[in-house]
């Protein structure tokens, strides 16, 4: 199995929701959170001044899938969540050892 965790905008976060939604690919763990990359942030204009701001808001998506789907759902991910501007986000691929349903007490390998 594994985990995909992909850091996107939040403007392309519905994208990226339908667009899993399409391919069958429902059951995501979402998260609000900001951070930096590269681009240490960005200058906005408030009240006509400049502002730094340090870190940005960015929707994280968590999602375990078996390794032959795991392309697939990154291929998704990246195409609907790529805007070509820098701070587009980050996808992560980790290995999960076992995942266990809580109620029903099935196991995953």
């Amino acid at each position: 199995m594994k985990m995909i965790v992909a850091v996107i905008r939040p403007d392309k976060f519905d994208a990226v929701k339908d667009a899993l939604g399409e391919k069958g690919y429902f059951g995501m763990t979402v998260h609000n959170v900001c951070g930096r990359g590269e681009q240490r942030g960005v200058t906005l204009q408030y009240r006509g001044k400049p502002v730094h701001v340090d870190l940005i808001d960015k929707i994280e998506i968590q999602m375990t899938t078996c390794d032959e789907k795991a392309d697939e759902v990154i291929d998704i991910i990246q195409t609907a969540a790529k805007s070509g501007k820098i701070g587009d986000g980050r996808i992560f691929v980790l290995p999960v050892e076992k995942a266990i349903t809580i109620r029903t007490g099935e196991v995953f390998y």
